[in-house]
Order: C-alpha cells, then structure tokens, then sequence
C-alpha cells in the first residue's frame, strides 16, 4: 500500500455533510474503519461514461485523497479530470434515494440517468 503524499488532497470532489454522514452510517454498519468511498470513471453506459462509488480499503499510485469529517474519498488519476468540481450528495425522497452526482463537466446525460460523456 503506497501512498504517495504529493498527490494526498489534489483531487477536487467534493461529498456534502448529508452524504458523508450517509457514508459514515454504512461504515458503522460494516463495522469497518479502514475503508475509504472511492469515486471513479468507467467507460460504459449509453452516453459513453459511467460513475462509480464504492468502499476501498486499498491506496494506488495515483490515488488523490480527501477528508471530508472523517470520511475519506479516494479519486484515481484517470478519473479526477473528468470529476473535478464534481459535488456528491445523498438523496431520500419518494423520487429518489441514494447518492447523487453532479459534475459540471457532464456535456449531456443519457435518458435513463446513468450515464454522461
């Protein structure tokens, strides 16, 4: 497990208080402290892109991270461009629930929601 302290803090994601308080949840419900909320870009989905969001434990050459009240988010080097200045949040409505991305550098999104180029 590298960690290279450079890149520790340069990715520009940023996680509201409302999903980080969600993300620290479904720690406490794993009973696990060594993970991290990696944020990713895929290549899939009809619109070309896709977005990923999942715990990690592990720390790759590359990764950027953040804290956010304790919550750690890890952005890896391929995939930070495309979400800089991109704000995650956590919906809980009749609408919809879960998280939510919104990324400024989504040109357009494909009909279902779930994909962005």
């Amino acid at each position: 497990m590298s960690e290279n302290t450079s890149e520790l803090g340069t990715h520009e994601v940023l996680l509201t208080d409302v999903a980080a308080a969600k993300v620290k949840s479904l720690l406490e419900q794993e009973g696990r402290d060594d993970l991290r909320l990696r944020v990713s870009v895929q290549p899939g989905g009809c619109s070309g892109l896709i977005y990923q969001l999942y715990f990690d434990d592990r720390m790759l050459d590359g990764d950027a991270v953040r804290d956010f009240d304790g919550v750690e988010v890890i952005v890896d080097r391929m995939s930070a461009p495309y979400l800089a200045g991109a704000s995650i949040d956590f919906a809980d409505s009749i609408e919809r629930q879960g998280f939510t991305i919104d990324n400024p550098n989504a040109k357009n999104t494909c009909a279902c929601g779930e994909s962005f180029h």
